[in-house]
């Protein structure tokens, strides 16, 4: 294939052959011999940025895309490898200039600085094309977030109290092993599921408690550590039988948490679950029973509901930057902001000029025209071979 209609807008050259592995590894290794190398790590992405075919932002939907786990996320990818994000910073950079131009006129006439800068008009120009697109971006990025990335949810709970059950409900096959002996889970076990377009990743913990145990005892700290970086915790409790010390233990653990209050084995409870959240009041209460799979649509539901303010959200073709350009649209939003104090501070043309320049760049860094090297080799790092 020809440049410069190929991907990396230079001559490539495609081998197809049968997908045996032996049939495969031997034409590879033919290749070598010949002069070739092996690829690094998205290097044909990298060259299709460099080459100018694609932007920064658009390569990095590539590994979005390739990560993307839910319906959600892949949409969210394609948008911004279709170039929506990009359009909405070509905007707000257009906006930048054209406050900077009027900037620098003023510098030019100093004597006319008055007519020119006219601070109301630029005030309302500046709120208006960068202030409100650039709070709407960032504001965008915290709720895509949870599709790109999805939430890492702990199920916690003493030992037994069905914990491993309700995991394989979840997850709707037989994933941990179940059994009436405490302590059958020794170790962390991490699973995915998809709730409503959410990824949500599961972690099922050992039970919480003393033992004497050396594998256990590790299982059992694993679990503790986990509690740092959950998003969510199911604290599970058994309705057949009465609280615990234990229980009001684990829940000392969890209780700044968002935390979901779930009552398992209802379907052998001879008490009112809701009788639970009067003891750990102010967290959804779910009842279920996971041996029966009573209550775990319910239970689906809550979670989406605690993680995203009960509202579902279609991303459809919004823009939806990722963490490193999140960052760079902070400063890009500092700089608007330092614009607009000035403005108000009646500070001189040029220092003015210094801070939409300021916001430019910061943009820049987003589609990749003041991205340094070395940030660019942290970004492509990721990605697999051969993409």
């Amino acid at each position: 294939m020809k440049a410069p209609k190929t991907y990396t807008r230079e001559d490539v050259v495609e081998i197809h052959c049968h997908s045996s592995f032996p049939v495969m590894e031997d034409i590879l290794a033919e290749v070598l011999n010949c002069g070739a190398r092996l690829a690094e790590p998205g290097e044909f992405t990298k060259r299709a940025f460099l080459n100018g075919r694609i932007s920064l932002s658009q390569a990095e939907a590539v590994i979005e895309l390739l990560k993307a786990r839910t319906r959600k996320g892949r949409d969210l990818a394609l948008s911004s490898l279709r170039g929506e994000l990009q359009k909405e910073i070509e905007k707000i950079r257009n906006a930048f200039l054209s406050l900077k131009a009027i900037v620098e006129v003023a510098i030019d006439f100093p004597e006319d600085d008055v007519e020119i800068l006219d601070d109301r008009a630029l005030r309302g120009k500046a709120q208006k094309e960068i202030i409100t697109p650039l709070e709407r971006l960032i504001a965008a990025f915290y709720q895509g977030k949870i599709y790109r990335e999805g939430i890492f949810l702990l199920i916690l709970g003493k030992p037994n109290v069905g914990k491993s059950s309700l995991l394989n409900r979840l997850l709707k096959e037989e994933r941990a092993i179940v059994s009436s002996v405490p302590g059958t889970t020794r170790d962390t076990i991490e699973e995915c599921i998809n709730v409503k377009g959410m990824a949500v990743n599961i972690t099922d913990t050992a039970g919480i408690r003393q033992t004497e145990e050396e594998i256990e005892g590790i299982g059992v700290e694993r679990a503790r550590t986990k509690i740092v970086d959950a998003d969510v915790v199911i604290f599970l409790l058994d309705g057949s039988q009465d609280i615990t010390s234990e229980d009001y233990s684990l829940y000392e653990l969890i209780r700044a948490k968002p935390l979901l209050l779930v009552v398992n084995k209802i379907d052998i409870s001879t008490s009112d679950p809701h009788e639970f959240a009067k003891r750990f009041p102010g967290h959804p209460l779910i009842p279920v029973s996971a041996l029966r799979n009573i209550g775990i649509n319910e239970l689906e539901q809550e979670i989406f509901n605690l993680v995203t303010g009960g509202k579902d959200w279609d991303p459809g073709a919004d823009c939806v930057p990722n963490m490193r350009q999140t960052t760079a649209l902070k400063g890009t939003l500092a700089a608007g902001y330092d614009f607009l104090e000035g403005l108000a501070d009646r500070l001189t043309p040029d220092l003015l000029a210094l801070d939409l320049q300021a916001g430019l760049d910061c943009l820049g860094d987003i589609v990749g025209e003041t991205t340094t090297e070395d940030v660019l080799d942290v970004i492509f790092q990721d990605f697999c071979l051969g993409k």
